[in-house]
Protein backbone atom coordinates (compact mmCIF):
# COMPACT_ATOMS: atom_id res chain seq x y z
CA UNK A 1 0.00 0.00 0.00
CA UNK A 2 2.81 2.41 0.88
CA UNK A 3 4.53 1.87 -2.47
CA UNK A 4 1.29 2.54 -4.32
CA UNK A 5 0.70 5.69 -2.29
CA UNK A 6 4.24 6.90 -3.02
CA UNK A 7 3.72 6.19 -6.71
CA UNK A 8 0.49 8.21 -6.68
CA UNK A 9 2.11 11.15 -4.86
CA UNK A 10 5.05 11.16 -7.29
CA UNK A 11 2.60 11.20 -10.22
CA UNK A 12 0.55 14.08 -8.77
CA UNK A 13 3.61 16.21 -7.93
CA UNK A 14 5.12 15.51 -11.36
CA UNK A 15 1.94 16.86 -12.95
CA UNK A 16 1.95 19.96 -10.76
CA UNK A 17 5.59 20.62 -11.67
CA UNK A 18 4.76 20.15 -15.36
CA UNK A 19 2.05 22.81 -15.05
CA UNK A 20 4.62 25.33 -13.81
CA UNK A 21 6.54 27.11 -16.57
CA UNK A 22 10.33 27.13 -16.38
CA UNK A 23 10.25 30.92 -15.85
CA UNK A 24 7.90 30.43 -12.90
CA UNK A 25 10.23 27.74 -11.51
CA UNK A 26 13.12 30.22 -11.75
CA UNK A 27 11.06 32.95 -10.09
CA UNK A 28 9.94 30.71 -7.22
CA UNK A 29 13.45 29.28 -6.86
CA UNK A 30 14.86 32.80 -6.46
CA UNK A 31 12.32 33.41 -3.69
CA UNK A 32 13.27 30.17 -1.94
CA UNK A 33 16.97 31.00 -2.09
CA UNK A 34 16.45 34.56 -0.87
CA UNK A 35 14.83 32.98 2.22
CA UNK A 36 17.72 30.53 2.52
CA UNK A 37 20.24 33.37 2.45
CA UNK A 38 18.67 34.78 5.64
CA UNK A 39 18.89 31.40 7.41
CA UNK A 40 21.38 31.52 10.28
CA UNK A 41 22.64 27.99 9.60
CA UNK A 42 23.36 28.85 5.98
CA UNK A 43 24.91 32.20 6.89
CA UNK A 44 27.29 30.55 9.36
CA UNK A 45 28.16 27.61 7.09
CA UNK A 46 31.59 27.44 5.55
CA UNK A 47 30.91 24.28 3.55
CA UNK A 48 27.53 23.60 1.92
CA UNK A 49 26.35 20.48 0.12
CA UNK A 50 23.99 21.59 -2.64
CA UNK A 51 22.73 19.90 -5.80
CA UNK A 52 22.82 20.84 -9.48
CA UNK A 53 19.13 20.95 -10.32
CA UNK A 54 17.25 19.02 -12.94
CA UNK A 55 14.66 20.92 -14.97
CA UNK A 56 11.70 19.96 -12.73
CA UNK A 57 13.40 20.83 -9.42
CA UNK A 58 13.96 24.03 -7.46
CA UNK A 59 16.59 25.66 -9.66
CA UNK A 60 20.00 25.87 -7.98
CA UNK A 61 22.40 26.82 -10.80
CA UNK A 62 22.54 30.58 -10.15
CA UNK A 63 22.67 30.03 -6.39
CA UNK A 64 25.58 27.56 -6.64
CA UNK A 65 27.54 29.92 -8.87
CA UNK A 66 26.80 32.94 -6.64
CA UNK A 67 27.92 31.32 -3.39
CA UNK A 68 30.89 29.36 -4.73
CA UNK A 69 32.98 32.52 -4.26
CA UNK A 70 32.21 32.72 -0.54
CA UNK A 71 31.62 29.15 0.62
CA UNK A 72 32.95 25.74 -0.22
CA UNK A 73 30.21 24.24 -2.38
CA UNK A 74 29.99 20.46 -2.66
CA UNK A 75 27.79 18.72 -5.25
CA UNK A 76 26.76 15.09 -5.56
CA UNK A 77 27.74 12.88 -8.45
CA UNK A 78 25.86 9.64 -9.14
CA UNK A 79 28.19 6.67 -9.37
CA UNK A 80 26.53 3.28 -9.62
CA UNK A 81 23.86 3.48 -6.92
CA UNK A 82 25.45 6.01 -4.57
CA UNK A 83 26.03 9.74 -4.38
CA UNK A 84 29.72 10.60 -4.41
CA UNK A 85 30.55 14.13 -3.32
CA UNK A 86 32.83 16.47 -5.24
CA UNK A 87 33.81 20.11 -4.80
CA UNK A 88 32.25 22.57 -7.24
CA UNK A 89 35.05 24.40 -9.02
CA UNK A 90 33.11 26.38 -11.61
CA UNK A 91 30.74 25.46 -14.42
CA UNK A 92 33.69 24.88 -16.73
CA UNK A 93 34.57 21.87 -14.54
CA UNK A 94 31.17 20.18 -14.81
CA UNK A 95 30.50 17.14 -16.96
CA UNK A 96 27.30 15.40 -17.91
CA UNK A 97 26.63 12.52 -15.54
CA UNK A 98 26.18 9.09 -17.07
CA UNK A 99 23.12 7.94 -15.16
CA UNK A 100 20.74 10.95 -15.27
CA UNK A 101 22.54 13.43 -17.56
CA UNK A 102 22.83 15.89 -14.64
CA UNK A 103 25.84 18.20 -14.63
CA UNK A 104 28.34 16.91 -12.06
CA UNK A 105 31.73 18.11 -10.85
CA UNK A 106 34.65 16.56 -12.66
CA UNK A 107 37.20 16.25 -9.91
CA UNK A 108 38.40 14.36 -6.90
CA UNK A 109 36.01 12.81 -4.43
CA UNK A 110 35.24 14.93 -1.35
CA UNK A 111 35.35 12.62 1.66
CA UNK A 112 35.54 14.97 4.63
CA UNK A 113 31.85 14.64 5.57
CA UNK A 114 32.38 16.27 8.99
CA UNK A 115 33.42 19.48 7.25
CA UNK A 116 29.95 19.94 5.68
CA UNK A 117 27.91 22.38 7.78
CA UNK A 118 24.64 22.51 5.82
CA UNK A 119 23.07 20.28 3.19
CA UNK A 120 20.38 21.59 0.83
CA UNK A 121 18.17 18.68 -0.14
CA UNK A 122 15.74 18.28 -3.04
CA UNK A 123 12.75 15.96 -2.94
CA UNK A 124 9.40 15.12 -4.45
CA UNK A 125 7.19 15.74 -1.41
CA UNK A 126 7.50 16.84 2.21
CA UNK A 127 5.13 17.12 5.16
CA UNK A 128 4.83 19.38 8.22
CA UNK A 129 6.68 16.78 10.30
CA UNK A 130 9.70 17.40 8.03
CA UNK A 131 9.51 13.98 6.42
CA UNK A 132 10.89 13.76 2.89
CA UNK A 133 9.99 11.57 -0.04
CA UNK A 134 12.48 11.41 -2.89
CA UNK A 135 12.43 9.78 -6.29
CA UNK A 136 12.55 6.29 -4.81
CA UNK A 137 16.20 5.29 -5.14
CA UNK A 138 17.19 6.30 -1.55
CA UNK A 139 20.31 8.12 -2.80
CA UNK A 140 19.91 10.94 -0.30
CA UNK A 141 18.84 8.71 2.60
CA UNK A 142 22.03 6.65 2.22
CA UNK A 143 24.11 9.84 2.08
CA UNK A 144 22.39 11.85 4.82
CA UNK A 145 22.87 9.09 7.40
CA UNK A 146 26.65 9.72 7.10
CA UNK A 147 26.41 13.49 7.66
CA UNK A 148 26.14 15.58 10.81
CA UNK A 149 25.16 18.63 8.78
CA UNK A 150 21.99 20.69 9.27
CA UNK A 151 19.50 19.48 6.63
CA UNK A 152 17.40 22.06 4.79
CA UNK A 153 14.92 20.87 2.18
CA UNK A 154 13.94 23.24 -0.62
CA UNK A 155 10.71 22.82 -2.56
CA UNK A 156 7.80 24.53 -4.25
CA UNK A 157 4.81 25.16 -1.99
CA UNK A 158 2.67 22.48 -3.70
CA UNK A 159 5.26 19.86 -2.70
CA UNK A 160 4.20 20.20 0.95
CA UNK A 161 1.49 17.61 1.54
CA UNK A 162 -0.46 16.44 4.61
CA UNK A 163 1.52 13.27 5.18
CA UNK A 164 4.48 11.64 3.48
CA UNK A 165 4.59 7.84 3.71
CA UNK A 166 7.88 6.96 5.40
CA UNK A 167 10.09 3.93 5.72
CA UNK A 168 12.55 3.07 8.50
CA UNK A 169 15.54 4.33 6.46
CA UNK A 170 14.02 7.74 5.63
CA UNK A 171 15.86 10.75 7.06
CA UNK A 172 13.89 13.75 8.38
CA UNK A 173 14.85 17.27 7.47
CA UNK A 174 15.76 19.85 10.10
CA UNK A 175 13.95 22.56 8.16
CA UNK A 176 11.95 23.04 4.95
CA UNK A 177 12.02 26.23 2.88
CA UNK A 178 9.37 26.55 0.20
CA UNK A 179 8.10 29.17 -2.21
Amino acid sequence: MTDELKKQIRKEIKQLKANLSFDKKLERSALIFSKLETNIFFQNAKSVLLYWSMEDEVQTHDFVIKWAHEKEIILPSVQNDILVLKKFEGIQNLKTGEKYAIQEPNGEEFENFDKIDVVIVPGIAFDREKNRMGRGKAYYDRLLIKLNAYKIAVCFDFQIIDSVPIDAHDIKMDEIICG
